[in-house]
């Protein structure tokens, strides 16, 4: 009569993963980010929201740009024609960009980009109504 043997399956541990211990579990947690966020893929320079903040940013520019040049219109004529006249020859798509170049055309024109500059800030700081681009976001977007 034949027998059977069991054997112990602790014996063919190359067929088991080997207990983990404390420290590596540690160490593999602290490299995974834990995000319960959606990935998105083509932003490897900034993340989406550093890209939009960077529009926003442009975009006060713009803003301020535009309301500079309207008290410059009633006020100062002349500061008028030459904000004018370096904005028919310079892009505002970079807002950072035009300002340094404005501040470089001359002391005039570095009195505008100054001026630009604290407008920015102040409408930034001061009249944005952050909540309703919240608001406006969230009801376009989705």
């Amino acid at each position: 009569m034949e027998s059977s043997t069991l054997v112990p399956v602790s014996l063919f541990s190359f067929f088991l993963p080997k207990p983990h211990n404390r420290t590596w579990i540690r160490r593999n947690y602290s490299t995974t980010i834990q995000c319960n966020k959606m990935y998105v893929p083509g932003f490897g320079e900034a993340s989406p929201e550093a890209k939009a903040a960077k529009h926003l940013h442009d975009f006060f520019t713009y803003i301020a740009v535009r309301i500079v040049n309207a008290q410059l219109e009633s006020y100062n004529r002349e500061a008028h024609a030459e904000l004018m006249e370096f904005l028919e020859t310079h892009s505002l798509k970079d807002g950072d960009k035009f300002c340094a170049d404005l501040m470089r055309e001359s002391p005039r024109h570095k009195t505008l980009a100054l001026r630009i500059l604290e407008v920015r800030s102040a409408y930034c700081k001061n009249d944005f109504e952050w909540d309703n681009l919240k608001a406006f976001g969230i009801k376009d977007g989705g």
